[in-house]
């Protein structure tokens, strides 16, 4: 919180400088715009605000808003009363505070002594659309974000249909990188396939203001999808771009717009917001035996709803959908045989369906120990890694030097291109980053590996990997409505049972 305290002078003293020409037309001294906090102080008292607004001031994110309607009370005292005169402070104060404190045709009265201005009907509506939008779009940005979930990686944890709120503030909110954007949506203006919400006129670094605590194991963390840089309009997230490259070479996913449609190039915070559980922390060595998640070692500790896939086989009858009700078995599917099915279980529903005396076995899927997956991080032969049987993988931290080979390079390669933007090349097997030869690289930045719950539907780090810090957009906290997708609201379509719960 130190940062904020620190931010607040500096970030308010620097539109506030160009008002000392008003100050002094005020009656005050124009130095007294270069002391920080003080500044604010003859500020309210130019404008005949109350003291507690000063309080205000220091409360993150709400300081901004505030300080926006001190600058609109000012310009009123300059008999600016139209829209635009207000939005043109706001937007641009450092040009139109200037103007007025300079100008000799602009006079500043009293706030006691200035005309009172009577809105008309459409002037208060937009008035009133603009606050909401306003405070809407700080919380939304700095504070608090809905968010929905979409799909089962995260069954029996977060449920298709559940509605979210997601703190910002737990990890500390950041800066947008495209600030300029239409108001809440993310990407893709509504109606539209591919047009941009945003334009890059201005672009911001990453950076992060400090948060009430750091990510932690088991954290149930929404974060932007590190593979969404590049998408395909046609596939979203649904198909990652680079899985489109690998299976139909990059000249068509480029050219076949009918199938592909365009290929578009996203910043951090415009990329799908996917959740996950975080399961590996920066310096965390992490492998996945038989399923079994390791870290360092050790055992890690399981989700208390995870699930996998089973081949359930009965004598030949069906399991009555009652029973699969009792046990919240939601996704099943038939097998190629009769008494064939496949079912995602958590360990207790496996425990309960292994009881019914018409089950002759269950068997969980498992894929074997050295049985290479393409699709699997990181891509390359080299590394029999699955779904199942996995690393050990050692996941980045900041400034910790990562030793670099030949061997390893596949790993730490989008690290270092991507994420981190720097030049790779490899001439006579020497590695060559920004020019130069190297044989270690330490990140700029921390790195996560995130993991869904229902462990065979999900994808998740280990189909692409790292999830940069500068990705992480919060933590997800409470459910605050939950539908059912497959009901109607007669028939039970809110999960009543799940509204304004805790996110564990």
């Amino acid at each position: 919180m130190l940062q904020l305290i620190f931010l607040i002078p500096l970030l308010f003293t620097l539109p506030t400088i160009f008002a000392w020409k008003v100050f002094e037309k005020a009656g005050r001294k124009g130095w007294e715009t270069l002391v920080p906090y003080y500044n604010l102080f003859v500020f309210l008292k130019i404008i005949k605000k109350p003291m507690w607004w000063m309080i205000l001031l220091f409360f993150p994110f709400l300081n901004v808003f505030m300080y926006l309607l001190m600058l609109v009370e000012v310009v009123k005292c300059f008999k600016k009363f139209s829209l635009w005169e207000q939005l043109f402070v706001v937007i641009l104060p450092f040009i139109y505070l200037p103007y007025l404190g300079w100008s000799k045709k602009e006079t500043f009265i009293d706030p006691d002594n200035r005309p009172k201005i009577k809105k008309s009907f459409f002037r208060e509506w937009t008035d009133a659309i603009i606050f909401a939008v306003v405070a809407a779009t700080i919380i939304r940005t700095f504070l608090l974000e809905a968010y929905t979930i979409p799909t089962s990686s995260m069954e029996k944890s977060l449920l298709v249909g559940d509605y979210l709120f997601v703190s910002k503030i737990t990890y500390g909110p950041k800066i947008p990188n495209t600030p300029l954007s239409f108001p809440f949506v993310h990407h893709t203006l509504p109606a539209t396939e591919s047009t941009k919400s945003y334009v890059e006129w201005i672009k911001f670094p990453f950076y992060r203001f400090a948060g009430l605590k750091n990510v932690e194991h088991n954290d149930a963390v929404v974060f932007n999808y590190p593979a969404g840089d590049t998408v395909s309009t046609r596939f979203q997230s649904n198909a990652s771009y680079y899985t489109l490259v690998n299976e139909y070479g990059r000249d068509r996913v480029w050219s076949d717009q009918r199938n592909f449609g365009d290929i578009v190039v996203r910043p951090v915070d415009k990329r799908e917001n996917y959740v996950k559980r975080c399961i590996g922390l920066p310096g965390d060595t992490l492998s996945i035996i038989n399923r079994q998640v390791y870290l360092n070692g050790k055992k890690a500790n399981n989700p208390e709803k995870l699930q996998y896939q089973y081949k359930v086989t009965t004598n030949g009858s069906s399991i009555n959908p009652k029973i699969l009700d009792k046990y919240d078995i939601t996704e099943t599917f038939r097998g190629n045989k009769p008494g064939e099915f496949i079912f995602i279980l958590t360990e207790e529903s496996k425990n309960e369906i292994e009881k019914l005396p018409i089950i002759t076995s269950v068997e969980v899927f498992n894929e074997l120990p050295g049985v290479w997956k393409p699709e699997i991080f990181p891509n390359d032969s080299s590394y029999k890694w699955n779904r199942d049987n996995f690393g050990p993988l050692y996941i980045p931290a900041k400034n910790v030097p990562i030793e670099l080979n030949m061997d390893n390079l596949p790993i730490y390669e989008r690290i270092i291109t991507t994420y981190e933007g720097n030049t790779l090349e490899i001439v006579n097997n020497k590695i060559i980053i920004n020019g130069k030869e190297v044989s270690s690289y330490a990140p700029k930045y921390d790195y996560f590996w995130m993991m869904g719950d229902n462990r065979h539907n999900s994808a998740d780090s280990r189909y692409w990997g790292f999830v940069p810090e500068d990705h992480i957009v919060g933590r997800a906290e409470f459910i605050w409505l939950s539908l059912d997708q497959n009901k109607s609201f007669l028939d039970g379509k809110i999960r009543w049972n799940r509204l304004f719960s805790i996110v564990n």
